[in-house]
């Protein structure tokens, strides 16, 4: 009695480790599947932007090459060759750009999430509602409204268009996010009613028990608000390029795309690896804040909840 009885949780043991097993392997196989069609294009890129010309008009596909078969010169004409867009100066206006458009959504997303998740007044929810359904509304039905808003104040200028409000243009209407705010606003609910309670006895202010308690309390919220945006405006195409009447107001991704109608009619085995590697040194950036960052992004996510 006493075998069979070893038997049977040996064949139960086993049937639990089998499926455990299956179950990880179906689970890691998936990921690994998705992971590799994330990697397998920034691997390409990173590997054609190191070719030679008759590399890349090989018809045999490389998928490794030898140190000693790399061109490192590809990166120093996609930057500083005559023909090659200004990349430098559009970096340093990508970099203004996002900086000015990350702090103003900061701060209005902070006063905002604020004001919903703490403060009390009449039609509160209902206010918050007909933001949160402005999310249904694609942002491609905005661009119009936002252009002929900034045209009006004279920012589109198509013969003398200054540069502060090329930069005005390209911020100002991004300086709000209802997403950031609800997901801000999430982060604010969690925190006990009873800190808010103790501090207003103590005589706190709201604006200080604001900034001296919310704010600390949601930092990592907060930065991954700060990373996202800034991710947002340095891959952003189609705004900067509606409004942004001088080459040289251009931002990164309308330089990799002037770059790309340049060589359109050259033999693009001699300016492929170039336009490549233009691409990795835009998106070089982007990669290093993020995996510096990336725990602040995921303690910010998880910190969110579904509180309501």
């Amino acid at each position: 009695m006493s075998t069979q009885n070893n038997e049977t949780t040996y064949d139960t043991r086993r049937q639990i480790i089998f499926k455990r097993v299956m179950r990880y392997t179906f689970v890691y196989g998936i990921l690994t599947f998705f992971a590799l069609l994330v990697i397998i294009p920034f691997y390409w890129m990173i590997l054609t932007s190191l070719m030679t010309p008759d590399k890349i008009a090989s018809d045999i596909p490389i998928m490794f090459l030898r140190f000693r078969d790399m061109q490192f010169g590809n990166y120093y004409e996609a930057m500083f060759a005559p023909e090659a867009p200004d990349f430098l100066r559009y970096m340093g206006n990508t970099v203004l750009v996002a900086a000015i458009s990350t702090v103003g959504t900061i701060i209005t997303t902070i006063l905002s999430a604020f004001a919903f998740a703490r403060l009390q007044f009449r039609f509160k929810e209902l206010f918050f509602l007909l933001l949160i359904a402005t999310m249904m509304i694609p942002g491609e039905m905005f661009v119009i409204t936002n252009f002929i808003t900034v045209s009006r104040f004279g920012w589109v200028e198509m013969v003398d268009q200054q540069y502060y409000h090329a930069v005005l243009a390209m911020t100002l209407p991004f300086m709000t996010s209802i997403f950031y705010i609800f997901f801000l606003r999430q982060t604010f609910k969690q925190i006990p009613n009873e800190l808010y309670y103790a501090a207003k006895v103590d005589g706190t202010k709201d604006f200080q028990y604001l900034w001296k308690i919310m704010v600390p309390i949601a930092r990592p919220t907060i930065i991954t608000i700060l990373i996202l945006n800034a991710m947002g405006t340095w891959n952003a195409y189609i705004w900067p390029n509606l409004v942004s009447t001088r080459p040289a107001y251009n931002l990164v991704s309308n330089g990799l795309r002037e770059f790309a109608t340049a060589i359109e009619f050259l033999p693009q085995e001699e300016y492929i690896g170039q336009q490549m590697a233009a691409a990795f040194v835009i998106t070089f950036p982007i990669l290093v804040v993020f995996f510096l960052l990336k725990k602040h992004i995921m303690r910010g996510v998880s910190r969110s909840g579904i509180k309501g």
